[in-house]
């Protein structure tokens, strides 16, 4: 079930919390096992068959989780220990492959050697991508040491709590089971404020901001894969609507896992802060997505430069160091790494050419990004007028990069993409149908309407605070704290959220108009990764 549907906004969350605050003064472990099962219901709730799926990858990935720590313990067999992490990782990555490549896989062999393979169309199992990725991590924590005990209970708690369990954020189990050892699983006033509170957020920002532009852009898409040919104006309209419906999807969606987790004494990580601000690609991905950036940088991008680096040296081959390292090292220890990195992080997204597409464009630029710092930045005279000079431009140029690279992750077809995106170039023409009538005739959509949206958003995206920034004093997030400043709108600052009568004002208007935009079709984007 999604976060915004009225059967888990009024039933499920409700009499989950009931249980789980009943329970928790009596015994803390039957707190813990009512959360698991209301957990597997959670996910089970569409499909039911998804349990009996997911159930024997976490037995498996559990035997595994158990024997590595074994060995971990007597530390007297490094490479059986490797080999079993192996094993376990290859299971992962198949078992992911199974459902959601399969396809992918059969359709382009057939594309380049006109193979007639059968596709399976299999169905996707919600968050098998988010699912994976943690037990993954799991298993690398405990063979390398970093985890040194754990039950069942606790891997099912870690693996199934319901706020992250099909579109994250990434946890660690080491940042998660010491909150779950801590916490009371009692009714806590705090908690359930803050709580509450990240959960109208997020459903304002779901229901209301992206759902609403979401049908002004969707037959701008619809008419670029039928006809092609889209103008100018329209191409920038479809690439910032669809930046800006994932934008407040996304970031909707992190705040009520955020506030989900703190209705049970659990911070979960920050995920998302405000990435359209950034000034540069390296800051987007530091700002979006952040536990996914944390996830491949920890576990792919450095394993894969220490082994390269390795390589060089035995090799005899300089390093990646100094000022101007040799453009050897910069492809060999940077540009590779990134582009791999990020050809994974596309494939991950999606089974299509354009999540593929889009992963390559990023780490391209991700590449431009590092080798701007590394040969050029520094050749400027001081550091303040680098900043001055770098930080209005670097953010344009970000915002329009990301813009442009969405198109692939939204068009349903690349021709699509890349039609959209010659529109934006103003390859296509400027000109368009005159006036609203017939624009909306040809394209389908009112673009005066869309036109308002984009600005609206874009307002709130640019100038706003966010809401780990209005509830820092509250540690919204795991590791955010106050900030020394006010968060500010514009050149005015506005009070921190807190007990008083302007917020409970302003909060009881939001959740009413998000509860009354519940009921309607909608889906979570990145429920289908």
């Amino acid at each position: 079930m999604l976060f915004n549907s009225q059967e888990f906004l009024f039933v499920f969350l409700p009499v989950t919390l009931l249980g789980f605050y009943l329970l928790g003064p009596i015994a803390r472990q039957w707190a813990i096992l009512w959360l698991i099962v209301m957990s597997l219901l959670f996910y089970g709730w569409w499909r039911p068959v998804n349990i009996l799926i997911i159930g024997p990858s976490i037995l498996i990935n559990f035997a595994l989780a158990a024997y590595l720590l074994r060995l971990s313990q007597r530390g007297d067999q490094p490479g059986l220990s490797r080999a079993v992490l192996l094993v376990g990782i290859l299971f992962n990555v198949l078992f992911l492959g199974f459902f959601k490549y399969a396809d992918f896989v059969y359709g382009t062999i057939n594309d380049v050697f006109g193979a007639n393979f059968i596709l399976l169309h299999v169905i996707l199992p919600l968050g098998i991508s988010f699912i994976t990725f943690q037990k993954i991590a799991f298993l690398i924590d405990v063979q390398a040491g970093r985890v040194k005990a754990f039950t069942f209970r606790e891997y099912c708690t870690f693996v199934l709590f319901f706020p992250q369990l099909v579109a994250g954020p990434i946890v660690h189990y080491r940042e998660m089971m010491p909150q779950f050892a801590a916490a009371t699983c009692r009714f806590d006033k705090e908690n359930f404020a803050v709580g509450l509170t990240l959960l109208f957020f997020g459903l304002f920002k779901k229901g209301v901001l992206a759902d609403n532009i979401a049908p002004l852009v969707t037959p701008i898409y619809e008419h670029s894969a039928a006809a092609g040919h889209t103008p100018f104006l329209l191409a920038w309209l479809a690439a910032l609507g669809f930046t800006l419906q994932l934008y407040f999807d996304f970031s909707g969606y992190t705040d009520m896992a955020l506030g989900l987790g703190r209705f049970f004494g659990i911070k979960l990580p920050p995920n998302f802060n405000s990435p359209l601000k950034a000034s540069s690609i390296i800051e987007f991905w530091l700002r979006w997505h952040m536990t996914l950036t944390r996830f491949l940088t920890a576990y792919l991008y450095n394993p894969l430069v220490l082994w390269m680096t390795r390589r060089r040296a035995i090799k005899g081959r300089p390093g990646f160091g100094g000022r101007n390292p040799s453009v050897g090292a910069f492809v060999s220890l940077l540009m590779v790494p990134l582009i791999t990195t990020m050809f994974i992080s596309g494939l991950w997204h999606g089974a299509g050419y354009g999540f593929v597409i889009w992963g390559l464009i990023h780490g391209a630029y991700l590449v431009i990004n590092h080798g701007w710092r590394v040969y050029a930045a520094h050749r400027w005279r001081d550091r303040a007028t680098y900043a001055r000079f770098m930080k209005p431009v670097g953010f344009v140029l970000t915002f329009v990069a990301v813009t442009i690279a969405m198109v692939f992750f939204r068009a349903t077809t690349v021709r699509s993409a890349v039609d959209l995106v010659k529109g934006a170039f103003g390859l296509n023409g400027i000109s368009m149908p005159h006036g609203a009538a017939a624009i909306a005739a040809t394209y389908g959509t009112d673009i005066k309407h869309a036109a308002m949206w984009v600005a609206v958003l874009l307002f709130i995206a640019l100038v706003c605070p966010n809401t780990l920034q209005i509830l820092a004093p509250y540690e919204p997030a795991l590791g955010v704290k106050p900030a020394s400043t006010a968060p500010i709108i514009g050149r005015f600052s506005i009070p921190a959220w807190g007990p008083s009568l302007p917020w409970a004002v302003a909060i009881s208007v939001i959740t009413a108009v998000a509860i009354f935009s519940t009921g309607g079709p909608s889906e979570f984007l990145y429920w289908q990764f």
